[in-house]
């Protein structure tokens, strides 16, 4: 264990994952499925690691799913606690929220959606040694649009603090990670009851102080906002650029296959890939490059499932094609069908012989008859 000098954590995990749907529609964003785990698992293993005892998840939509993927934190060697908003109050809000379950002290704060490997040890020394009331982790990344944008003088102090730029600008930029390390007279600065935002209401404030710094240590870290993003977070654990505790199964052949599931001998099995127990793999089916197969899911004779997730008890009939595709649980995909940079919600039933593409997202339950949609190619682009 490598301790950090701050304990305790809040984990901010209030929001409806909008973003994210249909993968997150009947269920909150950090309890969806990360290869059969949910998500906010990683970050609870990320925390013990360093040291931290207490967190404090700051919950709103969908708020008894968190509890019950976590529970008191026993398993993970924490101890977990649980406020929950009775109306959206915001990033700061939500942490304000949190303030009678913390103790005296510096503390953590992440957004739920994210996954790190972030030096917490150095990120709290490099804190301490400047006197800061706040400091944000760093990442550079070239789209900033979507976050907030960070300028930094001497020493790591922010001197500019932009939250979502517009489009025009342009090129990489150092952006606002999601990760913090707040003193206590943080949250004196934020309102009881109210909407307030951290990052437009606090931290410009703190800046103006000159007390809000930037630490831009290396670590590996994506935001999973989105279904391409979501499948990206596969691909890195897959490949082993994010560490997790199934790396050492991966093994040097980026493979597993559980001892539960099952796959033909003459099927195919492409590394970077995970097959799940209970999974089925049908004679002459492909499975891989960097395809995730789930608990009791079933691909059919002579389909393809490539750069995909397949969650639990998803069904490919024979002859199926699956391309960058993310399948919500229990949904099913029939016999030549071609679905590709799609998202098929929960207990879908896509019919055979459809054609899906180009960003199709189906919400739960939806059903499409046999041969009733085909994506064609028009002008050299996908289109309906």
């Amino acid at each position: 264990m490598i301790r950090c000098a701050c304990s305790q954590a809040v984990v901010l995990v209030g929001g409806e994952g909008t973003r994210l749907r249909p993968i997150t529609s009947r269920v909150p964003k950090p309890v969806a499925p990360l290869l059969e785990r949910p998500m906010l698992v990683y970050l609870l293993e990320h925390l013990a690691k360093y040291g931290v005892e207490r967190v404090v998840f700051s919950t709103g939509f969908l708020a008894e799913a968190i509890r019950a993927a976590v529970g008191d934190g026993s398993a993970f060697g924490l101890e977990v606690r649980y406020v929950v908003e009775d109306r959206p109050l915001g990033t700061a809000g939500a942490i304000k929220n949190a303030q009678d379950e913390l103790d005296d002290g510096c503390f953590l704060a992440f957004n739920g959606d994210v996954l790190s490997e972030v030096d917490l040890t150095a990120l709290v020394e490099f804190h301490r040694d400047r006197g800061a009331l706040g400091t944000i982790f760093l990442t550079p990344v070239e789209d900033p649009r979507r976050y907030g944008v960070v300028e930094l003088g001497d020493d790591g102090l922010i001197v500019e603090f932009l939250e979502k730029p517009s489009s025009d600008v342009e090129g990489g930029a150092l952006i606002n990670a999601g990760i913090y390390v707040l003193e206590p007279e943080v949250l004196e600065l934020i309102p009881e009851g109210r909407t307030y935002s951290i990052e437009r209401g606090v931290f410009p404030g703190l800046a103006s102080l000159s007390r809000l710094f930037g630490y831009t240590g290396s670590g590996y870290w994506r935001d999973i906002g989105t279904p391409d993003s979501y499948l990206e977070a596969h691909f890195d654990i897959l490949q082993r650029t994010f560490e997790t505790p199934l790396s050492g199964r991966l093994g040097e052949s980026y493979v597993f296959v559980s001892p539960e599931a099952s796959v033909e001998a003459d099927a195919r099995v492409v590394p970077p890939a995970y097959v799940g127990p209970g999974a089925r793999v049908a004679s002459g089916a492909r499975v891989g490059p960097l395809a995730v197969i789930g608990g009791g899911a079933v691909v059919g004779e002579r389909a393809a499932v490539v750069e995909s997730v397949l969650q639990e008890g998803v069904s490919i009939g024979a002859g199926a094609s699956i391309e960058r595709t993310v399948i919500v649980r229990e949904a099913s995909i029939g016999a030549g069908s071609q679905v590709s940079h799609s998202v098929i919600g929960e207990r879908c039933r896509v019919g055979a012989d459809n054609q899906l593409a180009n960003g199709l997202c189906l919400y739960p339950e939806v059903v499409v008859p046999d041969g009733s949609m085909k994506f064609r190619e028009v002008e050299g682009r996908e289109s309906g």
